[in-house]
């Protein structure tokens, strides 16, 4: 919901890559965009920020942008696990 939010293409996340021996890739297709996450024998918070790196790539954000994104991505999840936990 926070990366709709600020307006940027939300990918399908699947599970687990395709490629052997990763834990993340990334496809680009025409109608969207495709981010595999390995999840067997990996931390929540590895795959959480595994996701928010995903929802990155997809739109194509780098340097300061990127990490805003990142900040604000972050945030949105930690306030989700705390409503979630409660």
């Amino acid at each position: 919901m926070a990366a709709r939010a600020a307006g940027l293409q939300v990918p399908a996340f699947r599970s687990p890559p395709r490629r052997i021996g990763v834990v993340r890739s990334i496809r680009r297709l025409a109608g969207g965009t495709i981010v595999a996450v390995r999840l067997q024998g990996r931390s929540v918070v590895d795959i959480e920020l595994d996701m928010v790196d995903g929802v990155i790539a997809a739109n194509q954000l780098i340097g300061e942008a990127a990490e805003r994104m990142r900040s604000t991505l972050l945030a949105a999840l930690a306030d989700a696990m705390g409503e979630a936990a409660a």
